[in-house]
């Protein structure tokens, strides 16, 4: 599922800056988008924050496939994964959405996708689970991830 000119990539996503909620479309992502409410640029080519009062709209109303790294920021394992979703997210903008949830912070997020070791990658599509992996993982890995995603 690979994005074209005329495939729908709109995602609502928070503003780092004033926490507003933007509807971008990801096929201008490279235009830098900006936030409607404080004007400051919307940084898609990185992960994302979640939290639990977002996260059902978020993914369930973006019209691509969403990564999300449930991670905290103690975990060591997590902290070797970012630089990979870091990469992702950057090579897949326009794609794909690479977002972050903290299981500290999002406790009822974590508890209702049944998460029990982090970090756990999940994709979603169309806001519906397609592939889930549990660990640190090397870069073939992370990449099937994603083809399972786009698929």
């Amino acid at each position: 599922m690979e994005t074209t000119r005329t495939t729908p990539a709109r995602v609502l996503v928070r503003c780092p800056f004033c926490d507003q909620l933007n509807r971008v479309d990801l096929r201008r992502a490279v235009d830098r988008p900006k936030c409607g409410e404080c004007a400051r640029p919307i940084l898609l080519d990185r992960p994302v924050k979640l939290s639990e009062a977002d996260f059902d709209r978020v993914v369930g109303e973006a019209e691509v496939p969403v990564v999300v790294d449930f991670y905290a920021d103690w975990c060591g394992p997590c902290k070797v994964m970012a630089p990979l979703l870091d990469e992702l997210a950057h090579d897949r903008m326009g794609s794909l959405l690479v977002a972050k949830l903290d299981t500290d912070r999002n406790q009822g997020a974590s508890r209702r996708f049944g998460i029990t070791g982090i970090p756990t990658l999940i994709a979603f599509r169309h806001g519906k689970e397609v592939a889930r992996e549990i660990g640190a993982m090397p870069k073939p890995r992370l990449a099937e991830l994603v083809r399972k995603a786009l698929a």
